[in-house]
């Protein structure tokens, strides 16, 4: 087969498969009770002839991609809709390439005007959808024609990213910093990863706005499923060394009281590492530096265990351009919902971010060309769940083990829905449990994601729309 291989999509379909939760999810000023996993399938051809299936898979999760006062329900059909309207759309397009060059251009040329044209006509006179929502949308399937390729030259994927699968440099796709000494020319997303992929890596557990600590926390509500309640028995079951910490960002008091409340939690259990996520909701840096700031004076030990901060501010960081050096000089911190792609990455810098959370769920493309854009100047990366169950799983914990993390990968679908992954987890045992602080990748070999779909047993039901 040959190294040169180019694929173009002749099919596509659509999955969508309900979730709910165990106990309630705290995202910002909504709490998530359940969630709707959209998977896609394409077949591609190209390779040793006839077509090559690949898969991928995203949570819509509506509150952390659409935060709104419009109904939950009204945003949640409109992420269904559109991810079909996408799947149609990837089908059609004819474009040919690598899954990279094909994926970039369906995000620079088709999934604006599709955005555009789905707000004007099917969202007249009501919110429209942002673009956050459209990436999660786009993602699946664009994290399916990137497994596809790697199944149809017939090598794990994060192998096919640079020559001579790739054959185009990064300065086709990206721009470096004005100013910078950055060059793209000759560099590919394979330079930018690690040589081998970790097999191992630390898994961040999430401690949710909402989470019980300790048992005076607890309603009598909770289930009786032998899963863990109290953020204790959690670090002792998966032998925790890492937490993040679900913030209000809009009442200092809470915050400060919540962190120094796990932070005792966390130091009884043998933690290692603290991160604080504020989902968005901060207006000012002074909130961000008053906390740290206290936290050093009153518990400098929890101040030397908080490894980061992720995301404070609004995310349309072109709307308010907040200059956040102040808070990046007394902790690394992260973009994330602000993180659209490396443009959005680049306007960070300039204004103080240090480090990028990458998530799959903004589309596999836009991971990689985020996270070599960070790397190439200098800037810290992380690996960001959106409670990722089944095969969203898989593309990532696999971008965390190959782009190289500045500690681990946030994994949290076992503590909010573990028994949705139970075929998967048959499969993959290590991926769906924590085990001594740690996921692991072992199962994960062959072409594409590795993801053995073959040998995963799941029942899906009727593709919602089938395209070719």
């Amino acid at each position: 087969m040959s190294a040169t291989t180019t694929i173009q999509v002749r099919e596509a379909a659509l999955y969508f498969l309900p979730i709910r939760t165990r106990v309630p999810l705290k995202f910002g000023t909504e709490v998530v009770t359940s969630v709707t996993c959209a998977r896609a399938r394409v077949r591609v051809s190209g390779g040793s002839g006839g077509l090559v299936e690949g898969w991928g898979e995203t949570p819509l999760s509506v509150q952390w991609v659409w935060p709104s006062s419009t109904p939950y329900e009204e945003r949640h059909q409109a992420l269904r809709d559109f991810t079909a309207i996408i799947a149609e759309a990837w089908a059609g397009c004819g474009h040919q390439g690598h899954a990279l060059e094909i994926g970039y251009r369906f995000l620079e040329e088709v999934l604006p005007g599709l955005l555009r044209s789905f707000n004007l006509n099917e969202r007249d006179g009501r919110e429209p959808m942002p673009h956050l929502a459209a990436l999660v949308c786009a993602s699946v399937l664009d994290q399916a024609v990137h497994d596809a390729y790697g199944r149809a030259v017939e090598r794990p994927v994060y192998a096919t990213y640079g020559p001579p699968f790739l054959s185009r440099d990064l300065s086709h796709f990206l721009t470096p910093a004005a100013g910078s000494r950055v060059s793209f020319r000759g560099l590919f997303p394979k330079d930018f990863c690690l040589p081998q992929p970790r097999q191992q890596l630390p898994a961040w557990h999430l401690v949710g706005g909402v989470d019980a600590l300790e048992a005076s926390d607890l309603t009598g509500q909770e289930p009786a499923d032998g899963h863990p309640l109290l953020l204790s028995d959690w670090i002792q079951r998966d032998g925790l060394k890492c937490l993040k910490v679900k913030l209000r960002g809009n009442d200092a008091d809470w915050d400060t009281q919540r962190l120094q409340r796990v932070g005792r939690i966390a130091l009884a259990g043998g933690v290692d590492w603290l991160s604080a996520d504020f989902n968005c909701t901060v207006r000012e840096p002074d909130y961000v530096n008053a906390i740290l700031d206290q936290l050093k004076d009153e518990s400098p030990r929890l101040y030397g265990m908080m490894l980061y901060v992720e995301q404070p501010f609004p995310y349309d960081l072109e709307r308010d351009r907040i200059d956040v050096h102040s808070i990046a000089s007394r902790k690394p911190l992260f973009l994330d919902e602000s993180a659209h792609d490396w443009r959005v990455v680049r306007l960070g810098r300039e204004l103080g971010w240090n480090g990028v959370a990458l998530k799959t769920c903004k589309t596999q493309t836009g991971a990689l060309l985020s996270g070599s854009w960070a790397k190439a100047h200098g800037m810290s990366v992380m690996v960001q769940d959106l409670t990722n169950p089944m095969l969203a799983q898989i593309p990532h914990v696999l971008l965390a083990a190959n782009m190289g993390t500045l500690m681990g990968v946030e994994t949290n679908s076992s503590q909010y829905y573990p028994e949705a992954s139970s075929y998967e987890a048959a499969v993959h045992p290590g991926l769906y449990q924590r085990r001594e602080g740690m996921v692991d990748t072992s199962t994960l070999f062959g072409s594409g994601f590795g993801m053995r779909v073959d040998e995963i047993k799941r029942p899906l039901p009727r593709p919602d729309g089938q395209w070719a």
